[in-house]
């Protein structure tokens, strides 16, 4: 923010075909990040980018609309996550006499979570209480003993460790 409440003169004329042009490749990987589903990770940010469209003469002018768009994406991607795993639960409760188990995970959600079982537990746990759990920083830290800060930056470190060993993963295949 600049002196005299104006927040962004330069940043505020870039269109948003340039915007999209720009973030769509990064939005998509942390979508793909996030969701643990290739298919599925375009239409996140698809979607995510449609509402920044939407509300592009407020949004074109945040100092970071980058960072905006992201948030978006992780909310929309934490929805789609728990809205899976609550269908996977459904569906075991409603079959009787069946064991309860949860069904085998989809080739892209298994990887995901090999790669958030392969960060640091402390990291792991944050991730899946997060997106799992749907459970709030405050949540977080008051299950794990620690401060809000500890908690944010888990969520930062595991959500780049798992980015960059999807990305290193698909680039090998």
């Amino acid at each position: 923010m600049s002196h005299g409440g104006e927040s962004v003169a330069v940043e505020s004329s870039e269109t948003f075909e340039d915007f999209y042009a720009r973030e769509f490749p990064a939005v998509v990987g942390l979508a793909y990040a996030l969701s643990g589903s290739r298919a599925g990770s375009e239409d996140l940010a698809q979607e995510a980018f449609l509402v920044a469209l939407s509300e592009w003469d407020r949004v074109g002018g945040f100092d970071r609309p980058d960072v905006w768009v992201r948030r978006v994406v992780a909310n929309l991607s934490v929805s789609m996550v728990r809205r899976r795993y609550a269908e996977a639960r459904a569906l075991v409760r409603l079959a009787p006499g069946t064991r309860t188990t949860l069904p085998e995970l989809s080739a892209d959600d298994a990887e995901f979570w090999t790669a958030v079982r392969s960060l640091p537990k402390r990291q792991a746990q944050v991730i899946a209480l997060r997106y799992l759990d749907d459970r709030s920083v405050a949540e977080i830290a008051e299950i794990l003993g620690t401060a809000g800060g500890t908690v944010k930056k888990h969520l930062h470190d595991g959500r780049q460790a798992v980015a960059h060993r999807l990305r290193l993963e698909e680039d090998d295949g």
